[in-house]
């Protein structure tokens, strides 16, 4: 009788910190033994290939609710289907709230539909309007159920909330200990600029960049790392674009602080220009913060490279083209402040980053794991159960062939958005296989999984995430219901 149900043979193992040669062993959905000669009742070959933690995506739009009662249109299916194509393995996606109605009712619904997913799942807490109900009933019931992160913005009409209000969720996060994730972006700045692009007769897509530069990003991740500084509150800085906004995230580290940040794959490879296309062309790479330019793609990397920006995520938004839900629901004479943001990239993420990254002699295999997995797993609470190949962890993997040449087209991607702004891209490196908890969920880019077959990720309490102890003067004013 064989030792392990499925062994994983003659592979090039790459860990966060390590890389050998090893056979891995599964049993039970599990990863049993990582060594040589390992005998299993099914045996997948590896040689020739990589073998990784599956990606862990910390940021995605997948279903999410909108506030007229449908849902954006990448579904858990189809998104499941990109992200498993891509070589991910768990998601954490977003549960949205409607200003003047509370969190617990779209959770619920939101719940409902995730139970269609192929990936395993988590979930953010989107707060967009911090009553008293929502700040001292509802989150704590929340925090309960196993969702252990909030995320607010710092723009966007629909969303906004002022200093007053983000200093309410940073106090509840602390006192239920969870993480607060950040859109950072000056609300008042952008629709006075917005305001006077739109009087000039500055309307075309590319407009969109004119009307967010870099420091109104850099303006709100300082102000919101200082105001997590004055309630002690972790937090992490999404999707940043730019090195003089990681900037901020590395003075604050140098002081001590629990802050994190983010980017994603647009940031390194899409440029402000690509909104300069005729006509409505540019709409498809309109994304928020925009993209920036060649120089600021190059600093990022340095970032990267230092530590300040610890996570790579897909940030995929569910927003088609051609689709009237999509870019085109106001029309395609629509200003760019009326065009809605987003981008996809569930598949793509890895794929870019591999080639982009490790291809390029930029990132090293290690820092590739790191990024795209095991960092957002012990950031979000879910290691050592995701991102790690060690005995215990669930068996989540990716075999990957570090020499296959990919051209990146919207049908290799596998989701139902209608169009990927990378289409055309020549990438190197791919990912011929993915196991998910031990089972084959994707073999050479057919996705096996069935749906439903995904499995919700409750998260407890975990030390990265707690309180630094340095409170102004040693006065926790999260302790009262202010």
């Amino acid at each position: 009788m064989a030792d392990y149900e499925l062994v994983v043979a003659g592979g090039t193992v790459v860990t966060a910190s390590d890389v050998f040669r090893a056979d891995v062993g599964i049993a039970g959905g599990r990863i049993a033994a990582v060594g040589l000669d390992l005998k299993g009742d099914s045996r997948i070959e590896a040689d020739g290939l990589l073998v990784m933690p599956g990606g862990v995506d910390s940021h995605c739009h997948i279903e999410q609710l909108r506030a007229d009662g449908g849902a954006d249109e990448e579904t858990w299916v189809s998104g499941s289907t990109s992200a498993l194509a891509g070589g991910t393995t768990s998601v954490i996606t977003f549960s949205a709230q409607f200003k003047g109605r509370g969190i617990l009712e779209p959770l619920a619904e939101y719940r409902r539909r995730a139970s269609q997913a192929m990936v395993d799942y988590s979930f953010h807490q989107i707060i967009a309007d911090a009553s008293d109900e929502v700040i001292f009933k509802q989150i704590p019931e929340v925090a309960a159920s196993g969702v252990r992160s909030l995320k607010v913005f710092l723009t966007y009409e629909s969303s906004f909330i002022d200093d007053k209000q983000f200093l309410r969720v940073l106090a509840a996060a602390r006192r239920n200990k969870m993480l607060v994730t950040v859109h950072c972006e000056n609300y008042e700045a952008i629709n006075w600029r917005t305001a006077a692009l739109l009087a000039a007769g500055h309307v075309e897509p590319k407009y969109h960049a004119w009307s967010r530069p870099a420091m109104i990003e850099r303006e709100a991740t300082h102000r919101a790392i200082a105001l997590a500084e004055l309630v002690d509150t972790p937090i992490q800085v999404f999707h940043v674009s730019c090195p003089e906004v990681a900037a901020e995230i590395t003075q604050a580290k140098a002081r001590g602080l629990k802050v994190w940040g983010e980017t994603c794959p647009q940031y390194f490879v899409l440029s402000a220009s690509d909104m300069d296309r005729p006509g409505f062309e540019g709409a498809k790479f309109m994304c928020s913060p925009s993209p920036r330019d060649a120089a600021a793609s190059a600093g990022l990397w340095d970032m990267v490279r230092m530590g300040t920006l610890d996570v790579v995520s897909s940030d995929h938004s569910g927003w088609g083209y051609n689709s009237p839900v999509g870019k085109r629901v106001h029309g395609t004479n629509a200003p760019f402040s009326d065009i809605p943001n987003g981008v996809p990239g569930l598949g793509s993420r890895l794929p870019i980053l591999f080639s982009e990254g490790v291809g390029k002699g930029r990132i090293d295999l290690c820092q590739f794991v790191r990024l795209t997995s095991s960092n957002p797993a012990k950031l979000f609470g879910l290691s050592p159960r995701k991102g790690s190949i060690t005995p215990g962890a669930d068996a989540d993997l990716v075999l990957w062939d570090p020499k296959k040449q990919v051209t990146i087209t919207n049908e290799t991607l596998q989701h139902v958005i209608d169009y990927t702004p990378y289409e055309g891209m020549e990438v190197t490196g791919w990912p011929v296989a993915t196991i998910r908890r031990g089972e084959v969920a994707m073999r050479d880019g057919k996705v096996q999984a069935a749906p439903g077959s995904g499995r919700f990720l409750p998260r407890a309490p975990y030390a990265l995430i707690e309180p630094a102890g340095r409170l102004p003067f040693g006065f926790d004013a999260s302790a009262y219901e202010v």
